[in-house]
C-alpha cells in the first residue's frame, strides 16, 4: 500500500512548452507559493515523487507514472482554465483515475478573475472536462469548488483527503464565513 500524503496537480498543458502559454503557469505558481511561505503546512507535490517522464515518451509509459504518482496523493488539485475542458489525453486520464481507482477528492480551482469565491458549482459546468462532468453528475466525485486563490488552495490540501472527503459530493463550496477568514470577502 502507498503512503499516501502527496497532493497531485492537473492543469492542461496545451501540448505547448512555452510555461506562459497553458495553465502550466498555474501550477508553478502553486509551487511558488509554497516554496518559502513560512507556515506549518508542508505542500507535497506528487510530482516530484517520481522520476520526470519527458515530453517524448510514449503514452503508456506517461500513464504508468501518473498512476504512481497518484497513487501517493490524498487529493488531487485540478486547475481548470479556459481551454481545461478541451483536453483529451491525460487530464481526463488523471481525474477518471483518481476518482474510479484512488477514491480521492478533487480541489477544483477556477482560474479565472471573475470569481473570488464560489457558490453555485453548477454554473460553472461549461468549465468541467467531460471526466469531471461525468462523475459528479452520476454521484462518484468529490469535489470541493474553489477560486484559484492561496488561502482557499492551501486549506482545500489541508482538509481534504482520501480519508475525508467534502461533504456535499461533487457539488461543495466553502460558506461566505469561511471565504471571509481567507480575507476574499
Amino acid at each position: 500500500m502507498a503512503y499516501r500524503n502527496g497532493t497531485y496537480i492537473a492543469f492542461h498543458a496545451e501540448g505547448k512548452t512555452d510555461p506562459t502559454a497553458s495553465d502550466i503557469k498555474y501550477y508553478r505558481t502553486l509551487k511558488m507559493w509554497h516554496a518559502n511561505d513560512g507556515t506549518d503546512f508542508k505542500f507535497v507535490n506528487s510530482h516530484e515523487k517520481v522520476a520526470s517522464v519527458r515530453d517524448t515518451s510514449q503514452a503508456a509509459t506517461i500513464k504508468r507514472s501518473l498512476r504512481e504518482r497518484l497513487d501517493n496523493s490524498k487529493n488531487m488539485v485540478l486547475i481548470i482554465g479556459p481551454t481545461t475542458r478541451l483536453d483529451t489525453d491525460f487530464v481526463p486520464y488523471e481525474i477518471a483515475y483518481a476518482i474510479d481507482m484512488c477514491g480521492i477528492p478533487i480541489i477544483a480551482t477556477y482560474t479565472s478573475t471573475k470569481y473570488n469565491v464560489i457558490r453555485d458549482p453548477k454554473a460553472l459546468s461549461a468549465w468541467w472536462p467531460s471526466a469531471l462532468k461525468a462523475r459528479i453528475e452520476n454521484g462518484t466525485a468529490s469535489v470541493i469548488h474553489i477560486p484559484f486563490k492561496q488561502r482557499p488552495i492551501d486549506d482545500a490540501i489541508r482538509q481534504f483527503s482520501h480519508n475525508k472527503l467534502p461533504k456535499n459530493g461533487g457539488l461543495s463550496i466553502y460558506s461566505d464565513a469561511a471565504y471571509r477568514d481567507f480575507g476574499l470577502l
